[in-house]
């Protein structure tokens, strides 16, 4: 083998990334706002193994995720297992696995890494990161409310304003009356109707109404005029009299009249919003980005009431939504509001020789004691050169160290900005950087 065919890549997997250290920062950055806009709500942190066995994503979340978008494979015991392309399932199996020992409400969430086979593309990745944030146990509109309460409120802790996103509803229940009674579809055509919808915004409007007439070949020209509708009164005015009180419109009003009582007013009813997996069963929502650089959901979820069924147990209430790093990360990065990154050290100890090692290190210890990040420099470089180490790495102070700072003990603090130098000792020198 030849020494240039034995090399390994250094590229990454497809779909995929690698966290250098200000990656890694902006990461953090993110995680720390999820958690503590959650955690101010009363959540409580889970967590789970990446490993699902196949036959739980095949029960619930729909054959096509297993089939074309899982990392599905025969482990060496010969069981089916994949990684997981989503959290909900898994929370629900292990809320189902101890559901008498628990006292509800649960208001459950968790950041897992969740893996999708898909084309890689802005906003979309083989592997991400998602918030997800559930609430068992509450039958009533309460638990959407607090639920997209907390998702608002996620969004403005990012520093964004209302005015730069939009909250979309919709409810299950609507649609599932429309196609399966209003205009009777056999189940397997009510189910492809529905995938159309789900992909509406995707699609030419010619090319989803002809779809669409080709399934719904008879009050097509109704069906397409209702789900075109511009606005929550539109779509009920044209629904039948007896209909305008179905039990979806009224909680997709109530609803919106809910959120407007707690001050979210950028909240609009979207008939076409259908959230694609199969477990939905009541409200349905999403948040979208207003700035056309980011024309993807932020976040969705809705309630799913009927999820712990498929372990067969009792039906528990429950409602949550996912939202990814990728899509936010992005939505940041559009509103210039990525968080400064800040160096890894505030202190750059410049040791002149091994001599001086013993005190740099003992002074490093105490400084570390008043909670100031120090790095020591080990090279024995020329000072100048540790010195542009420091300004490269951005640490904004350093002291120099050598045989008459170890003799004395006293130093000059230097700030690299300003070329400011200070006299301190190891007593002071924590206390005059912070």
């Amino acid at each position: 083998m030849s020494e240039k065919s034995s090399k390994v890549s250094t590229e990454s997997y497809k779909g995929v990334r690698d966290f250098y250290p200000e990656d890694m920062a902006i990461q953090n950055y993110i995680f720390g706002v999820w958690k503590k806009t959650v955690e101010s709500f009363g959540y409580s942190e889970y967590g789970a193994s990446v490993l699902e066995y196949a036959d739980l994503y095949k029960a619930k979340s729909g054959e096509e995720i297993v089939n074309s978008q899982t990392y599905t494979f025969m482990d060496k015991g010969d069981r089916e297992v994949s990684l997981r392309p989503e959290m909900t399932p898994t929370v629900a199996r292990m809320i189902a696995a101890k559901l008498k020992e628990f006292a509800f409400p649960l208001r459950w969430y968790s950041i897992p890494n969740l893996f999708r086979y898909e084309n890689p593309q802005r906003g979309r990745m083989r592997e991400h990161w998602q918030l997800n944030v559930d609430i068992f146990g509450v039958k009533n509109l309460n638990a959407e409310v607090e639920a997209i309460a907390i998702a608002s409120k996620i969004m403005t802790n990012f520093g964004f304003k209302e005015a730069d996103f939009e909250i979309r509803v919709n409810s299950r229940k609507i649609i599932n009356y429309i196609l399966n009674d209003l205009f009777a579809l056999s189940p397997e055509d009510s189910y492809k109707v529905a995938k159309l919808i789900d992909r509406k915004d995707k699609m030419q409007r010619e090319e989803f109404e002809s779809a669409v007439s080709e399934i719904i070949t008879k009050r097509n020209l109704e069906f397409i005029e209702l789900i075109n509708s511009n606005n929550f009164e539109e779509f009920v005015s044209k629904l039948p009299e007896n209909v305008q009180e179905h039990e979806g419109v009224l909680e997709v009003k109530n609803l919106l009249e809910k959120l407007e009582e707690l001050g979210i007013t950028n909240t609009v009813f979207a008939q076409d919003l259908m959230r694609g997996f199969d477990y939905y069963t009541g409200i349905v929502f999403e948040i979208f980005d207003k700035n056309p650089k980011n024309k993807r959901a932020v976040f969705g979820g809705g309630r799913y009431d009927e999820l712990l069924a498929i372990f067969g147990k009792d039906v528990v209430p429950a409602v949550g939504f996912g939202m990814g790093d990728i899509v936010i990360h992005d939505m940041l990065e559009t509103y210039n509001l990525l968080p400064k990154i800040e160096p890894a050290a505030k202190l750059h100890l410049a040791v002149f020789n091994e001599d001086a090692i013993g005190f740099a290190q003992d002074l490093a210890q105490k400084i570390r004691e008043t909670s100031v990040k120090v790095t020591i420099d080990y090279s024995y470089r020329k000072i100048g050169d540790q010195i542009k180490y420091a300004d490269k790495n951005k640490i904004p102070y350093v002291i120099c160290i050598g045989e008459e700072e170890v003799k004395t003990g006293k130093m000059k603090l230097k700030e690299l900005a300003t070329g400011k130098e200070t006299e301190v000792t190891e007593d002071t020198v924590g206390y005059i950087i912070k």
